[in-house]
This record gives structure tokens, sequence and C-alpha cells, in this order.
């Protein structure tokens, strides 16, 4: 690939997608809508699932579920999570390969984005409100099914809107600035679903004082209407048949699969974002414990440090521009690997530098903003790539494969990093008794080794 123009497979495809749009500006910002609505939610379950549940003294309510562990090292959470993602995650094929066979008269991924939107909002919200305020086999039960309802809702709009980026965005600078956008919906999204507890602040003193658990229920219904909405934006603004001109798949699940895995530069992809988003899960999950026991802070400061990560990050996004098209993006993935790491490391040390712990966390927080920036970006473009060149390759669009497996590789590093921060709070999660918080910074610091050594082995083609 040449950085400073076209190569001649970028030239023949536009030549190919001539009768092809261009999206525009707008029709841009709407597709990045899409992203910021379904994070809503995600991050929503990822940010307080653990916290909801299991929440450490002082929350204003007691566990919802049992501590009680299998083998003495699985508790029910972990158990619950990983079997809903689980479920998820081999659905996610599915709806991948049903995608790109689709033949609508309204393209291939918008009629499965629509349909979903209104389950995913409902079993979003449901998923946090348990049949009783207190520890329950019944609530163990109603958790795993809404999960599980959820996580197939949710999968059902991710896995074609991811789709439509490769098929609309017909050169290597589109796809980089198509993931730019939706970056910054992405982390929109987790800045609003962080700021769930100060919500909850205001509908407590407001609507129901003093039953703090009922203001964190409506708030979590709020902003999963909000993310509803902003998921329907892509699905009314977008016409799919203008801007994208991929032919449905005619091969079967198997034998997709199979030509897709032969494809050594999307196994390395694959096994790095697993490893990557299991360690980001970690922070995800911990993230209100990391602020409140290690560092004594409100859980009302949670926004505003995601706030201050997503702004500096937001600084970094035009040089990640800059540097992946004049350098690629291997080098770029590979260094913020290496940052995460000692973001990770100095996780299990948080509130014990030489320093008032607030300082830590916003140092903290804006250290972990350069990869956050990269990693937001790069990836999923570079995930783009590899489709297109499969599919001029094959003949076979299969793009809603390739981010099916994605997906099911993210969703597995995401249940197996809940799942483990879960675990490791048996070893400690209050004031006092932190031991199994800072084992998480120990474990996400190996995890970004891992992602390291394997994307070493990526290449990238010029």
């Amino acid at each position: 690939m040449c950085h400073g123009g076209l190569d001649i497979a970028e030239l023949m495809l536009l030549l190919i997608n001539m009768s092809v749009q261009v999206l525009p500006l707008k029709k841009q910002i709407a597709y990045a809508s899409g992203m910021m609505g379904w994070s809503i939610m995600v991050n929503i379950i990822g940010v307080l699932l653990p916290y909801f549940y299991l929440p450490p003294a002082g929350a204003g309510w007691g566990n919802l579920l049992s501590q009680a562990t299998i083998l003495g090292v699985f508790n029910l959470l972990a158990i619950i999570t990983a079997s809903g993602r689980l479920v998820d995650a081999l659905y996610d094929p599915f709806i991948g390969q049903q995608s790109d066979r689709s033949t609508s008269a309204r393209g291939r991924r918008i009629p499965f984005m629509a349909w979903s939107i209104i389950p995913a909002m409902v079993f979003c919200g449901l998923v946090f409100f348990p049949l009783t305020q207190s520890e329950s086999s019944s609530n163990a039960w109603w958790l795993g099914l809404t999960l599980v309802l959820f996580f197939v809702s949710a999968t059902t709009y991710i896995i074609p809107y991811n789709a439509l980026m490769p098929e609309m965005a017909h050169t290597a600078a589109d796809k980089v600035r198509f993931s730019t956008y939706q970056q910054v919906g992405f982390v929109l999204g987790i800045i609003v679903s962080s700021s769930t507890n100060n919500i909850a602040d205001l509908v407590e003193s407001n609507i129901c004082p003093g039953e703090r658990l009922m203001a964190v229920q409506y708030s979590i219904w709020g902003l999963s209407v909000l993310g509803a909405l902003f998921m329907a934006v892509p699905v009314f603004a977008i016409d799919e048949r203008k801007y994208c001109s991929a032919k449905p798949v005619t091969l079967s699940l198997m034998p997709a699969l199979k030509q897709a895995f032969r494809n050594k530069n999307f196994v390395y992809y694959i096994a790095a974002d697993f490893s990557y988003y299991m360690a980001l899960y970690i922070i995800t999950s911990g993230l209100l414990y990391f602020v409140t026991v290690l560092c004594g802070m409100p859980e009302s400061e949670g926004v505003l440090l995601m706030g201050t990560m997503v702004g500096v990050s937001l600084l970094f996004y035009p040089l990640v521009n800059l540097l992946a098209n004049k350098w690629g993006k291997k080098p770029l993935v590979m260094f913020s690997f290496s940052v995460l790491a000692t973001v990770f490391l100095c996780i299990y040390y948080l509130g014990k530098f030489p320093m008032e712990a607030p300082v830590q966390m916003y140092l903290l927080v804006c250290l972990a903003a350069i990869p956050t920036a990269a990693l937001g970006i790069l990836p999923p473009a570079i995930l783009a790539e590899i489709a297109e060149q499969d599919g001029e390759a094959t003949g076979e669009n299969k793009e809603g494969l390739f981010f099916a497996v994605k997906y099911f590789a993210v969703k597995l590093g995401q249940t197996l990093g809940i799942a483990l921060f879960a675990m490791l709070t048996l070893y400690g999660k209050d004031p006092g008794n932190d031991y199994g918080l800072r084992l998480n910074g120990l474990c996400g610091f190996v995890l970004c080794l891992m992602a390291l050594a394997v994307f070493s082995r990526f290449r990238e083609k010029y």
C-alpha cells in the first residue's frame, strides 16, 4: 500500500463502485450515532453489573447475589456472566452470516439493526431489575435470562452495523476516518453510561429519597431509552442501497469460517483483540472500585474521570490519523499495547504513590487516554481492510462474518475479563481489604503483553 495515494487495488475498487454514492459527512456522523447508542447500553452492563449485584460496603444496598464459590474460585456472578456471553458469542457467526446472505430490498444490514433496537433497550433495563432486593437464587436465574436476551438483541444490531463500515468506506483513509467517528461515538457512550450514579443522585434527591437502589434502576432505564434513540439514527438516516454495492454471500457458514481463518493476519488480529478486550473489561468492571476503594473518592467522580480520559484522548485523534497514514497502523497499535500495560501495572500500586490519591487517579486516566485513542480507531480500520482484501481475493463479501468473529473474540474477552474481576474480588474488594482489586492490575499487565507479542506477528501490507 502506498501511503501517499491510492494503490492499484484501491483504484480498482473505486472503479467497481463508481455507481455507489460517497457517504456525506452528516450521514457519517449519523452512522457514528449508532455506535454511541449501543455503547451506552453495553457499557452500562460492563461498568455497573458487578457493582450493582456485588456492591462494596456503603453503596446503599447489599449483595443481590451469593458470593459462594464453586471449586473455591468461580463465584455466581462470574458463572452467570460467562454463560450469557457464551450463548451470545455462539450466536455471533450466525447473525453475521445471515446478514451477509440477506437479500432484503432495504439492504443486507439495516433491517437487522432496525428490528433489534427495542428488544435491546428493554432487556438492558430488565438486567438491573432483579426479582428481589436481597440475595436470592431467583435473582441469579433472572439475571442469567435477561443477560442472554440483551446480548442476543444487541448483537443483532452490532454485527450488521459494523459490517456496514468497510462497505461504505472505500479507501484506507476513509476507513480510518470512519473508525475515528465511530470511536468518538463509543467513548461518548462510555461517558454517558458512567454518569449513571450522577443521574441517580438527582433521581434519589428529587423522586425517591432514601431509595438508592431504585434511583439507580430508574437512571438505567432512562439511559437505555437514550441509547435506543441513538441506535435508531443510522437506521432512518442511511439508505444502504445508495452507499453499498456488495452482493449477498453464497457460501454457507462453515466454509466461510474456514476461508476466513486461512488468513494468518486475521488470526493474529483476533488473538490480540481478545487479550486487549479481556484487559479492557478488567478496567471497565473495576473503575468504580478503583475510584471508591483504592483512592477513597466518591463514586460520582467516576464520570469526571471518564470525561477527563475521553477529553485527553480526543486530543490525540488527529495525531493518530496523521501517523497512521504516514507510518502505518501496526507501530501505533504495538506502542499502545505497551503504554496500556504500564497503566495496568500502576493500578496495582494505586493509592500508594507519594501523592494525593485523586491526583494519582487523574494522572492514570490521562496516561490511559493515549492507548485508548489508537486502540479505539485503528483495529476496526485494520479489520475493514482485512475483510476488503479477502473479498477481492475470494469474490465473497464476508464483512458480516469477519466482524462476527471479531465480536465473538471481543465478547469472550469481555466475559473472561468481567469474570476474572468478579473472581478476584473474593480476595478483597473493600477499603482496607483491597488485594483482589490490585491483583486485577497485574492480570491486565500480563494480558497487554500477550496482545503485544501476538500482534507483533501481524504483517501490515505496504
